[in-house]
């Protein structure tokens, strides 16, 4: 018998993390209301609020690396030759009387 560890929704985890920040209930109730230990209780809880500060960073653009617009340029001059080279197989494969079907 195996023991799969519980996974719980993101919108879960906030509603309880939120409850618990309340403070209207102690965190013993909320963890025998919501059948959990009080330890997972306090980790959601504490993670709710050191991320409160990302929400309202929501206007700044994530750190950019400095080579994504070279490996951007590297994808697309990659993606030339192979348009090429898929319009040629298709021609050949027409002209050789193969299936018309389209596999991509």
């Amino acid at each position: 018998m195996s023991n799969k560890r519980k996974q719980y929704s993101p919108a879960f985890k906030a509603k309880v993390a939120l409850d618990a920040v309340r403070g209207e209930k102690t965190v013993s109730e909320l963890a025998s209301g919501y059948s959990l230990h009080p330890t997972v209780i306090n980790n959601w809880k504490r993670q709710l609020l050191e991320g409160a500060s990302d929400l309202f960073e929501g206007n700044r653009k994530p750190p950019v690396d400095a080579s994504q617009p070279a490996q951007i340029d590297e994808l697309y001059r990659q993606i030339g030759p192979l348009k090429v080279e898929r319009d040629f197989l298709a021609s050949r494969s027409a002209q050789l009387g193969l299936s018309r079907d389209k596999p991509w």
